[in-house]
């Protein structure tokens, strides 16, 4: 009888543990019992023509947005960092343009690029001349042949200038052994190397179950034009949008798409990264940007299993959220609270549906919204 009370009392205890550890985590990550706020909403209006645009980058002196476009019925079909593989849905219509919210004016670059599947996106001016831009783009080309369903994926690499209605394609870069799945991208000034995510390991299969379980991860990748690629950071779960803490500064930030956290690294000389620190959020995160006061912006997801049915069916609203991520300046900075987060935009998706990319000009006073299968851009006074 005392051997079957110990068996009970040890049963009991491990289901406990799974409740605590993994449960309950994974309860406030699905935004279990969560109740949205309306917040940040009182002065917006939207831009219908551009649609489903997964990632927004702002060149700060003009206050002019980037962004890298598709449309929703292109998405529904074809988005391989969340497995839609039907390559012959994809409307082969994804593009980059820009927004001038000073004027209203959209311009989509030209020319398009053949075959351009849209992605993550980075703008960088260059180091020698200010005005000439360099734009990395994550280009999820189509499969190579009628046996494969996984992306063919590259990095690309634009040239621009300010004001520019052109693209001027430098390069593609391509390294099945290192570019697996890229996500987002991070250039640098000189138009010739750059750090990118990979959301998973592997392009196909059941890769959000073993994610989940901690079987698969994504990584941080660094690639140079003349050097080749290599992994930066191996095994990071959930990797998705990065961005640097300044053009001079090597602290990098990674969101975290699965979980609750921002990922906070340093840069090393032989363009590795080191983690120094985590930034507990109570959401997943999707990409990020830093304004020029230095806040790290996330776009988050109160509900993070609308998102997916959203990219499915974008008729379907889901709910989004941004957050300001701060240097903590208080006392509590002391004991390791190195960061304050501060939620400043929530919406039950009937303004900014699916939100995946936010950015803030803090000079203007500006915030926009879009996603990756999102109807339109938001753009709110802040």
């Amino acid at each position: 009888m005392s051997r079957l009370f110990t068996s009970l009392a040890v049963l009991v205890a491990l289901v406990a543990a799974a409740y605590r550890f993994y449960v309950q985590p994974m309860q406030l990550v699905l935004g279990s019992g969560r109740v949205l706020e309306s917040l940040g909403k009182t002065d917006c209006k939207t831009v219908p023509a551009l649609t489903a645009c997964e990632k927004l980058v702002l060149h700060a002196p003009t206050g002019v947005l980037y962004l890298a476009c598709s449309t929703p019925e292109s998405r529904v079909a074809w988005v391989p960092a969340v497995g839609q593989l039907n390559a012959s849905g994809h409307e082969n219509k994804d593009y980059i343009a820009t927004y001038d919210p000073s004027t209203g004016a959209v311009v989509r670059l030209q020319p398009t690029f053949p075959g351009f599947g849209s992605h993550g996106m980075d703008v960088v001016p260059s180091s020698s001349n200010p005005s000439e831009l360099f734009i990395y783009a994550v280009n999820h080309r189509r499969p190579t042949d009628a046996a494969h369903v996984e992306a063919n994926s590259t990095i690309e690499i634009f040239k621009t200038s300010v004001g520019s209605k052109t693209l001027t394609h430098l390069r593609t870069v391509y390294d099945p052994s290192v570019i697996w799945t890229p996500n987002d991208v991070i250039g640098a000034a000189d138009g010739r190397s750059f750090f990118f995510t990979n959301d998973h390991t592997w392009k196909t299969g059941p890769r959000e179950i073993l994610s989940l379980l901690g079987i698969e991860a994504g990584s941080v990748g660094y690639c140079h034009v003349d050097e080749g690629c290599k992994i930066a950071y191996p095994r990071l779960q959930g990797a998705n949008g990065i961005a640097r803490a300044s053009p001079s500064n090597d602290t990098i930030f990674v969101g975290h798409a699965k979980f609750r956290d921002i990922r906070v690294f340093e840069r090393q000389a032989d363009n590795t990264l080191r983690k120094t620190h985590t930034i507990p959020m109570d959401r997943p995160v999707d990409n990020l940007s830093v304004d020029k006061d230095g806040a790290v912006w996330a776009a988050a997801f109160p509900f993070p299993l609308r998102i997916i049915e959203h990219i499915a069916n974008p008729s379907v609203l889901s709910p989004t959220s941004a957050h300001a991520i701060v240097q903590n300046t208080g006392l509590d900075a002391f004991y390791g609270e190195r960061y304050r987060v501060e939620k400043r935009f929530e919406d039950d998706g009937t303004l900014a549906s699916g939100t995946t990319s936010v950015v803030h000009d803090a000079e203007r006073g500006l915030l926009f919204l879009h996603g990756i299968a999102a109807p339109h851009l938001t753009v709110c006074k802040l």
